[in-house]
């Protein structure tokens, strides 16, 4: 398995900063995006638009440094291009089991990190979203994220 590294171009979502315990939402979602730029700005856009099934446009946007909506599957998608980085499905199991895990060790329900996080879910939604049965999107990683590190330290 992949684990974590404190080499920037080898960094999974959930270690893009160095203490996320720390990281507001904000920060860990810009944190977020400068990974994808970094692959994208080392492998090329059209290469990462064609391999990583992520639109065209998007790639463009995030390349010139917008934050369009992009989903964790997306992001390990861009992430995954890089040779740095393990596949899509591997980042995106990885990604889970970490937020998985850290609930458990921050003893934390998925009620609880609803009712503490600014997105707009329910804690059914949550829950959908850590396992996979439902879109979740780099602005819900990062406020999820920020619950669970926070609760953690």
């Amino acid at each position: 398995m992949f684990f974590g590294t404190t080499d920037p171009h080898q960094r999974m979502l959930y270690d893009a900063v160095d203490e996320p315990e720390l990281a507001s939402p904000e920060s860990l979602l810009t944190a977020y995006y400068t990974q994808l730029r970094t692959v994208i700005d080392t492998v090329g856009v059209s290469v990462v638009a064609n391999e990583s099934g992520v639109s065209a446009e998007t790639i463009d946007a995030i390349a010139a440094g917008e934050t369009p909506r992009v989903t964790t599957e997306d992001a390990a998608a861009i992430l995954a291009v890089s040779d740095t980085h393990p596949e899509t499905e591997a980042i995106v199991y990885e990604l889970r089991d970490h937020l998985l895990m850290g609930m458990t060790t921050g003893i934390l329900s998925v009620d609880a990190i609803a009712a503490k996080i600014e997105v707009d879910l329910t804690g059914q939604e949550v829950q959908q979203a850590l396992e996979g049965r439902t879109e979740m999107t780099l602005e819900a990683l990062a406020a999820i994220q920020h619950v669970i590190e926070t609760a953690n330290n």
